[in-house]
């Protein structure tokens, strides 16, 4: 069995359980545990209720025993935010001035496809800032002000995306940048770095790119396949949201906290995506009053949409 292609292929198609199935016979030649993982995971996924627990204890205890042997290959600053079969997915790493060597060695690790890089040490108490009580500044002229992002760490200046320069992203089909201050020309080096069309979520959250960033973004020829993309607090106005129309295949979109105005609302309308929106997150203090009159009302947004903005 040619090991590496298979690998490259359940990167590709994660949901292959015949592929996961060949690949678990040879981890078994290596004695590897995860091969015995893959099969009950399998199993179980096949079983009655009634026999399941038994199994879940049987696969808990396999876990328990071998884990702690299942990511010898990554830095020891590096945080695993999800697993499958056991192999690492997708992993956090804080900024830090050897960001670069440390994302290189991350991006070794045989399945991890979600990359998300944080401005301070990841942790499971700070997965998530609250929307509705931070403190962020959305002013313009306190651009190059420092900033406490989330857990208290301070932002200082823009991040010198340069530091990332020729790193090979191509596998990724998820990154996260979501309160690293990138501002426009940071996006505009991003794109340089994501030269794959397998990227299908970005989160940009209080990046800052303001349109000039999200333009950037928008005309790279990679990445027209982004099915979620994350806004949120990035200073993009109604010419923002126009140039989202490039990402057609967009199922989830959050603006939140972009003052977009009524121009913002019919652009997002207009959008070919429209149609297909399944999640947006949007305030209507964004679009103001008019702008949540027209998307309560654009025919073509899903009902499920309308019926939301009808409430407000």
């Amino acid at each position: 069995m040619q090991v590496t292609a298979v690998e490259d292929a359940l990167r590709a198609h994660p949901d292959d359980l015949a592929s996961w199935g060949a690949y678990s016979d040879w981890l078994l030649e290596q004695g590897d545990a995860r091969g015995t993982l893959i099969r009950l995971e399998q199993r179980l996924a096949r079983t009655r209720p009634a026999d399941r627990p038994a199994m879940e204890r049987e696969i808990a205890g396999l876990v328990a025993e071998h884990e702690g042997g299942w990511d010898d290959g990554l830095p020891a600053t590096a945080h695993v935010l999800a697993r499958r079969y056991g192999f690492a997915t997708e992993v956090a790493v804080p900024w830090s001035d050897d960001v670069r060597e440390v994302v290189e060695q991350v991006l070794r690790g045989r399945f991890v496809t979600t990359l998300r890089i944080t401005s301070h040490e990841a942790s499971d108490e700070d997965e998530e800032w609250d929307d509705e009580d931070d403190d962020w500044d959305d002013d313009e002229d306190d651009e190059d002000e420092d900033d406490d992002g989330p857990g208290g760490g301070v932002r200082s200046g823009r991040l010198d995306m340069e530091a990332l320069d020729g790193l090979d992203l191509g596998r990724l089909t998820g990154l996260d940048l979501s309160y690293l201050d990138l501002g426009p020309n940071g996006a505009e080096l991003l794109t340089t770095l994501l030269r794959t069309d397998r990227l299908r979520a970005l989160e940009l959250r209080y990046c800052r790119i303001g349109d000039a960033g999200l333009a950037a973004l928008a005309a790279s020829p990679y990445l027209g396949g982004l099915r979620r993309l994350h806004l949120q607090r990035n200073r993009v106005s109604a010419a923002g949201v126009r140039s989202l129309h490039r990402f057609t295949e967009l199922t989830e979109l959050d603006l939140r906290y972009n003052h977009i105005g009524e121009a913002g609302a019919g652009a997002l309308i207009a959008a070919p995506f429209a149609g297909s929106l399944a999640r947006l997150w949007l305030y209507g203090s964004d679009v103001g009053k008019d702008g949540v009159r027209r998307l309560a009302h654009a025919a073509n947004l899903p009902s499920g949409l309308r019926t939301m903005w009808r409430s407000m």
